[in-house]
């Protein structure tokens, strides 16, 4: 797999939302989650000139696939898929490093807690770094 130059916008698709990251030499400049519904509206709005597509692997990747070739054709051969197998896992603890519980739940073993929030935007920044790591 070549690592292009540009910025890497990296989509963990989903079927209820959809998580949205843009990293450039290893740093995130955006992350965000996105409703399904919204998602082509906003990737051609923050969509880079240039650099890959990283797509996750698994659920609605194909489906995804298709509907952006068809929602935006000039990113037809800059889409790019990388495995998403534990990118969960690896997204709650990026979660967790980013935003460490307060109070009360300091006390409590992250790995025992759930974030407040969906996660779907980390799991696309550890797309993207998979992606530059060439996994």
């Amino acid at each position: 797999m070549e690592v292009k130059k540009g910025p890497i916008l990296a989509v963990d698709p989903g079927r209820e939302k959809c998580g949205v990251a843009i990293v450039d030499e290893g740093k995130t400049l955006l992350q965000e989650v996105v409703a399904r519904a919204s998602i082509m509206e906003r990737l051609s709005s923050i969509m880079p000139a240039s650099g890959p597509i990283v797509v996750g692997d698994r659920t609605g990747s194909k489906t995804f696939i298709q509907e952006l070739k068809a929602a935006i054709p000039a990113a037809a051969n800059r889409i790019v898929t990388v495995n998403e197998h534990l990118s969960s896992v690896e997204a709650r603890s990026l979660y967790w490093q980013n935003n460490p519980p307060r109070g009360w739940r300091r006390l409590l073993p992250v790995s025992l807690q759930t974030p407040p929030v969906p996660i779907d935007d980390y799991v696309a920044v550890i797309l993207a770094h998979r992606y530059l790591d060439g996994k």
